[in-house]
């Protein structure tokens, strides 16, 4: 999966062969980027990719310097699969 952020539209995306099939709204208020929804097409669910994509946009959130206050409850679950990168938690 090829997975694309797109800061105009405060999303990342990610594709296969073209097609969006996952997705990760969020709303950043400068120091802290709230994850507010992540979407998978429901063909492609059970392949981990909202997993891959949560961690793809915690890693751009960390190397902001930022934190992450998780509002999607896949991100919070993805928060508490990862303990390590719970100091990220705002």
């Amino acid at each position: 999966m090829e997975i694309e952020h797109e800061p105009g539209r405060n999303r990342y995306v990610g594709r296969i062969d073209g097609q969006i099939v996952c997705a990760l709204d969020y709303a950043d208020s400068g120091a802290v980027v709230s994850m507010t929804r992540t979407f998978t097409n429901p063909p492609f669910r059970g392949r981990g990719l909202a997993a891959e994509i949560v961690e793809h946009a915690v890693d751009d959130v960390e190397r902001a310097g930022k934190r992450v206050r998780p509002m999607c409850w896949y991100v919070a679950d993805w928060f508490d699969a990862h303990p390590e990168r719970a100091a990220l938690l705002a």
